[in-house]
């Protein structure tokens, strides 16, 4: 299952979309809007009530010129390039959410202090920032917030920092261009119900995979800061504080 998301700007009633971005990018490649609905196959009508529409909620969109030594044309004004610079912006916002990993470990709430609970899991105590009055929690973990350490350098679970910290196993490595993709088997390897318990998967630099020496089979331990463990209520379907 991957993630898949549609992001949009709303400014007043007009909703700016990917094909609206689309369309100022091609009035700027081509200059102008007859060849940016050329090369989009879009009808110049349509194109141009398109621009006029945004012109109205946004204001000046778009530069015309018309005539002169070189037949005139379209550029795109300062308000047009802000546009795109916000939407990129979300674009990289919802980005960063889709294409991380996420390992979600569940178990009853054993104790409680304030905004964070303490939630059994297979993995063990993990200390999360879970909703009031939940009895059972599934947390999340996401890749970009697990840090590695050599098991001599693990930072101790409490400090100013309160963090979850897991001793495990490295058992395989993506390496991209510069990060890579770590997976970590965790604890003994079963959970509260005998079932494989779920890898831990880890976002570091290529730096980090060089100085820890991280290959399959090399012990490791991933640390996570409480406030990025993220839990939510689950049903408790037999009253055993276990989710089925």
């Amino acid at each position: 299952m991957e993630k898949e998301f549609d992001p949009y700007l709303r400014i007043d009633d007009v909703i700016v979309d990917r094909s609206d971005v689309e369309m100022l990018r091609a009035i700027d490649d081509c200059g102008s809007l007859s060849g940016a609905a050329e090369a989009l196959e879009r009808s110049y009508p349509r194109l141009q009530q398109r621009v006029v529409a945004l012109e109205e909620a946004i204001g000046p969109l778009v530069e015309r010129t018309r005539g002169g030594a070189d037949g005139g044309g379209s550029s795109l004004t300062g308000a047009a390039w802000s546009l795109l610079e916000r939407f990129d912006r979300l674009v990289a916002a919802y980005e960063g959410v889709a294409r991380v990993d996420e390992t979600v470990l569940s178990g009853p709430i054993v104790d409680r202090d304030g905004e964070l609970a303490t939630v059994e899991t297979a993995a063990g105590a993990i200390l999360a920032v879970v909703p009031a009055d939940t009895r059972t929690a599934a947390v999340t973990i996401r890749s970009d917030a697990v840090s590695l350490h050599s098991p001599s350098d693990a930072p101790p679970a409490g400090g100013t920092s309160v963090r979850n910290r897991f001793p495990g196993t490295v058992t395989w490595l993506e390496a991209g261009d510069a990060v890579a993709r770590v997976g970590v088997a965790l604890g003994n390897g079963s959970n509260l119900d005998d079932e494989a318990v779920p890898e831990l998967v880890a976002l570091v630099t290529r730096r980090s995979v060089e100085a820890l020496g991280l290959e399959s089979g090399r012990s490791i331990v991933a640390s996570v800061k409480a406030t990025a463990a993220r839990g939510i209520a689950i049903e408790d379907h037999d009253g055993s504080g276990h989710d089925r």
